[in-house]
């Protein structure tokens, strides 16, 4: 029981190390950024992800406004 306790944890401890190969031994290593906005595919067809979508729609229009405006309907 042990010992197939002990070698799940080892080849789970030996996949991450290589999956993350590029990541913990190169000095600048880093995870790649799979954010649609990073895309350059996307860029070019001027699609955002949604975060960046609400980020710009909050900027045109206040939801403070929008609350208000909906409280004086009633």
């Amino acid at each position: 029981m042990m010992q197939t306790i002990f070698i799940g944890i080892l080849l789970l401890f030996v996949a991450v190390l290589l999956m993350g190969v590029k990541v913990f031994f190169t000095k600048d290593g880093e995870f790649p950024n799979t954010h649609i906005g990073a895309s350059k595919a996307m860029q070019d067809r001027n699609i955002l992800c949604a975060s960046d979508q609400d980020t710009q729609m909050r900027a045109k229009v206040n939801p403070v406004e929008l609350i208000l405006k909906s409280e004086h309907k009633k």
